[in-house]
């Protein structure tokens, strides 16, 4: 188990995955507009990494008893 692992079953949703980046992109701005930057460049970050991983190079994971 890792601490953020995006590619677990809980992802398998589209609407988790879209909520998950939304979040992080608009946290980013948020931070941005009240100048934190270190802040924002970590959530715009992370919105990044959540958006590649769930958008570019995603597949279904099975259920631990779909194995």
């Amino acid at each position: 188990m890792k601490f953020l692992d995006l590619r677990h079953p809980f992802f398998n949703p589209l609407w988790r995955r879209v909520a998950t980046v939304a979040f992080c992109v608009l946290w980013g701005l948020f931070e941005a507009s009240n100048g934190a930057t270190f802040w924002a460049v970590l959530f715009l970050g992370l919105g990044a990494v959540t958006g590649y991983t769930f958008f570019v190079d995603w597949h279904d994971i099975p259920e631990e008893g779909d194995k």
